[in-house]
């Protein structure tokens, strides 16, 4: 009878040790070959965020850009609201200031015939009915120059360069320096606006 043979033990190790590089190997195969697909999707996350991150700055630039057109457009608005309103008081005042030229003109013509009728009235020898026609021209005068705002000026008191013309000089003792002493030529005015001077005589 054969004796059973044992297996032989250093076969038996080395084969064992084959089998574990073997399969140490693959293992290390296996990570090896995972690890660029974990590196290509880590890549990718990086470029998503790099992405977005560009899109948010280009956001961010375009939003900015948007407030500084609405600036510049708000502020062209202000100033076209401005020189409106500016040009229409300018062509308001203008008007105005027209009208008051061409009033100013009109009355000064009238300004004589009233000093004819106040000359006729004065007049002795006149009849009464001829006065009595002439003062109620010069009534229906003063009623037309008061509707237009038009004033006679006072001559009483002192010279007034801005309203008076000193045609002559006197010396007066009973009246004070610079008096107006006699009225040759009524002035009149409408606001601020002279349309005649006053002729005056005045104490020196």
């Amino acid at each position: 009878m054969e004796e059973s043979k044992e297996p032989d033990k250093n076969y038996m190790e080395g084969n064992a040790d084959e089998i574990i590089d073997n399969e140490t190997s693959e293992t290390t195969k296996s990570q090896e070959e995972g690890t660029p697909y974990e590196e290509s999707s880590e890549v990718k996350e990086e470029e998503e965020k790099e992405d977005e991150m560009k899109k948010f700055k280009n956001r961010k630039e375009e939003i900015k850009e948007l407030k500084e057109e609405n600036e510049s457009l708000k502020d062209k608005l202000l100033r076209t609201v401005a020189e409106y309103d500016n040009f229409r008081k300018r062509t308001s005042k203008e008007k105005e200031n027209i009208y008051a030229e061409a009033c100013a003109d009109v009355l000064k013509e009238m300004i004589p015939v009233l000093d004819n009728l106040e000359r006729a009235i004065s007049v002795d020898g006149s009849t009464e009915d001829l006065k009595k026609g002439i003062e109620l021209t010069i009534n229906q005068f003063e009623s037309s120059f008061e509707k237009l705002g038009v004033e006679e000026i006072s001559s009483d008191g002192e010279f007034d360069p801005n309203f008076h013309n000193a045609v002559m000089h006197m010396e007066d003792e009973n009246l004070g320096k610079n008096q107006v002493a006699e009225v040759f030529l009524k002035g009149y005015k409408k606001g601020d606006k002279v349309l005649r001077y006053s002729m005056v005589k005045v104490v020196n």
